[in-house]
């Protein structure tokens, strides 16, 4: 069963047990969520004020993302 994303989780954690939300990452925060050593202390509302863009919307398409496979 898919767990819901929400904007307390870590986002490494995130990209690490959904892979497919690595283009959403990627899209929103740019290239270096892959690399960068806070995402694995940050949260996606933490990332998301980072880059100047609303966490629900984030959220949203992570959830989507990972409905999709």
């Amino acid at each position: 069963m898919v767990k819901k994303i929400t904007k307390d989780m870590i986002i490494g954690a995130v990209m690490e047990q959904y892979p497919s939300t690595g283009e959403v990452f990627k899209r929103r925060f740019g290239n270096g969520c892959f690399t960068c050593p806070g995402s694995n202390n940050e949260d996606i509302a933490f990332g998301a004020a980072m880059h100047n863009v609303d966490a629900d919307v984030v959220v949203d398409e992570l959830n989507t993302a990972i409905k999709e496979g």
